[in-house]
């Protein structure tokens, strides 16, 4: 089971992963919470705070950061955070890894800043993370950026089942896709035809510096291990959505199957702007200069406000 979370789709939804680091580099941090875990932060950049929320369940900062996600910091501070178990953070002392502990891990980043209000950049399971955090901290989130975003992981699964199963021609069977054990499965069949990057980009090579960047990820992926026996992720988070008065950028690929190409339109937050972006789960890379833009024209929006 460990090399699935080591080698999957959900690194990113189940992982894909990097990075040693140098204590030294400038700007890197370690804050730690109330239970004594040190988190792994980096602060760089120009303008209003954002804290980016990676995805995984499990994955980590270093590859987003890497991937042009550093051209945000010309108009916002970035601070780059490894949940704990993930990355270069440490892991639960008691194996708390409880949807409410990991939303008072961002809210400790928060006031470590000595910022008031915050936006919320998450890229894939992230958005489930950065949503609860607007529900709970209203106060303090002052937009919230869901980059290819689930709000529902089973159907997220079921999703790419079905999308793996029509590109091998198999016709799907399975009484309930929605299991884990059915998606890595499936993953595993879909990666020995030489596939498995389609899940995430059309371009192979895109996937391989991916992988080049998430190999090197330190960490000993027990969030990830521990995610998916936790009933509060596995719910969907969409239902609540229509009660989030936060402004909300949805950014979605047109052909994110690692998602679901139609996944943002089950998302009803009342204040919320849609783009559509032609590329996969990692848009943010694929079509850098489009997804900055966007960011950077909601972030001008809603500081207007």
């Amino acid at each position: 089971m460990k090399s699935f979370f080591k080698n999957s789709l959900f690194l990113v939804l189940l992982l894909f992963i990097n990075g040693k680091t140098n204590a030294q580099e400038e700007n890197i941090s370690y804050v730690t919470t109330d239970d004594n875990v040190k988190l792994y932060t980096k602060k760089s950049g120009n303008g209003p705070l954002c804290i980016f929320i990676h995805g995984g369940p499990g994955a980590w900062s270093k590859s987003f950061e890497d991937m042009c996600g550093r051209n945000l910091e010309q108009h916002l501070t970035m601070v780059y955070y490894d949940q704990r178990g993930c990355g270069r953070s440490e892991g639960s002392k008691d194996d708390n890894y409880s949807l409410a502990r990991m939303l008072k891990d961002i809210e400790t980043i928060r006031i470590q800043n000595n910022t008031e209000e915050v936006y919320l950049l998450a890229h894939s399971f992230g958005g489930i993370l950065a949503t609860q955090y607007a529900l709970t901290y209203p106060t303090h989130t002052k937009g919230v950026i869901l980059a290819n975003c689930t709000l529902n992981l089973k159907y997220s699964i079921a999703n790419q089942v079905q999308y793996m199963n029509e590109l091998m021609g198999i016709k799907d069977s399975t009484a309930d896709p929605t299991l884990l054990s059915t998606l890595i499965q499936t993953r595993n069949t879909f990666e020995k035809k030489g596939m498995v990057h389609k899940l995430l980009s059309d371009n192979k090579e895109n996937i391989d510096l991916l992988h080049g960047i998430d190999s090197k990820n330190p960490g000993n992926y027990s969030f990830a291990q521990k995610s998916f026996g936790i009933e509060d992720y596995l719910k969907d988070h969409t239902l609540i959505t229509n009660t989030i008065k936060t402004p909300v950028l949805v950014i979605t690929g047109k052909k994110d199957h690692a998602i679901g190409e139609k996944h943002y339109r089950s998302f009803l937050f009342p204040n919320q702007t849609v783009v559509k972006i032609n590329g996969g789960h990692i848009v943010y890379y694929e079509q850098n200069e489009k997804f900055c833009k966007s960011v950077f024209n909601f972030i001008s929006k809603t500081n207007s406000n």
